[in-house]
C-alpha cells in the first residue's frame, strides 16, 4: 500500500505517486481524476487529516484535477512550516519576570 514515509515532503509523496500512476497508465491501466485524487488523499499521514478533511468536504473530486490538489496541498505546508518556526522562536524567546515589593519609598513621604 502506499503510504507517505516520515518527514516526506507533499513534494517527495507527489512525486512517488505520480510515477507510480505513470508506469500504470503506461501498462494500459487508466484511472478517473476521483479515484486518483482519493487514493493521494489517503496516503497522507495522520497530521494532514484535518487538510484532507476539508478538501473532501468542500470540492468536488471529479473536477478537481490533481495538479490543484497538490498545489492546496503544497499550500498548506508551507503555512504549517511558517507557524512551526514561529512556534519554535518563541520558545527560544527569554522572558524575564520582575517582582514588586510593597514597601514605600522617599517619594511617598
Amino acid at each position: 500500500m502506499f503510504r507517505m514515509l516520515k518527514g516526506e515532503t507533499i513534494s517527495d509523496v507527489q512525486k512517488r505517486f505520480t510515477h507510480i500512476v505513470n508506469h500504470l497508465i503506461s501498462l494500459a491501466k487508466s484511472f478517473e481524476r476521483e479515484k486518483l485524487n482519493i487514493k493521494f488523499l489517503k496516503c497522507l499521514d495522520r497530521s494532514w487529516q484535518p487538510k484532507v478533511t476539508s478538501i473532501l468536504e468542500s470540492k468536488d473530486l471529479t473536477t478537481l484535477n490533481t495538479a490543484s490538489l497538490f498545489g492546496k496541498l503544497r499550500e498548506h505546508e508551507l503555512k504549517m512550516n511558517r507557524l512551526n518556526d514561529q512556534e519554535n522562536k518563541e520558545k527560544h524567546v527569554k522572558r524575564i519576570a520582575l517582582k514588586v515589593t510593597g514597601q514605600k519609598g522617599d517619594q511617598d513621604k
